[in-house]
């Protein structure tokens, strides 16, 4: 536990962190709720000492308190090796812990559980290099769900970012057209997280901007429209001249015989 030796300094004073939080709650709940089998031993040798002479305690009864302390040491074993059996299983896994620090504030922090510290039989979750207690585990996520949701949420995000649809304009083209490449790429599963009025909010802005586009006389892949036209085809005159050999009126021209009269 080397790795939570440090704590920042805010102030000139030491700011304790959410893993030392979830470690010093750990040690504290341990110490108040923990008897080793070394302490009932010390409390049944002194009871013992102490009893009354004339009414001593049979040897029967000091033998039923230790065989109902050993069941409940039994018990608590059992109980740890579930836990450090729980913790192997979550190593990989997409967490959410809960600490509460000293002034009452609840923090989570969520992350992958890099590897699993065993100490005094008790487990502690490393994630990002900080280490909680497995007590303050809330939410076990699994990885496709996560991802899923965290692409719906920042999809939703982007398109909340967006003028309003009356608002839309060419340079809102970019945006719109990432957004609907990405929703055509997702998934069914993916699809599930967006709700209903966001699909159709997407589709709104789509239709939005094909309008935009072709007022500004814009195709749908943005390339202004070809409004030149194109050269005549070969052997075809121009509009408005004679061919070749003909008068404008369309006659061929008088022949003179190449000669003039005497």
């Amino acid at each position: 536990m080397s790795s939570n030796l440090m704590a920042p300094v805010e102030d000139g004073k030491f700011v304790e962190t959410e893993s030392q939080v979830s470690l010093k709650n750990k040690n504290k709940t341990g110490m108040q709720s923990g008897m080793d089998k070394e302490a009932f031993l010390q409390l049944l040798v002194a009871q013992m000492q102490y009893q009354d002479p004339l009414q001593p305690t049979s040897n029967t009864e000091y033998i039923s308190q230790y065989a109902q302390f050993s069941q409940v040491e039994q018990i608590q074993n059992m109980a740890a090796s579930t836990e450090l059996s729980r913790a192997s299983s979550l190593v990989g896994k997409e967490v959410w812990v809960k600490t509460t620090s000293s002034s009452g504030a609840t923090n989570s922090i969520q992350g992958k559980v890099d590897y699993v510290v065993y100490e005094n039989g008790k487990a502690y979750l490393a994630i990002n290099e900080s280490l909680y207690s497995l007590d303050d585990l809330d939410t076990v996520v699994d990885g496709t769900y996560l991802a899923a949701y965290n692409k719906a949420y920042e999809f939703t995000k982007d398109l909340n970012r967006l003028p309003v649809l009356a608002g839309v304009d060419l340079t809102d083209a970019e945006n719109i057209d990432k957004l609907e490449k990405t929703y055509n790429e997702m998934n069914d599963y993916e699809k599930s997280f967006l709700s209903k009025d966001t699909v159709d909010r997407l589709k709104q802005y789509i239709e939005k901007l094909k309008e935009v586009r072709h007022a500004a006389g814009e195709g749908e892949d943005g390339d202004e429209e070809d409004k030149t036209e194109g050269p005549s085809e070969e052997g075809t005159t121009p509009e408005g001249s004679a061919p070749e050999g003909t008068t404008p009126e369309g006659t061929a021209p008088e022949d003179t015989g190449g000669s003039t009269q005497a």
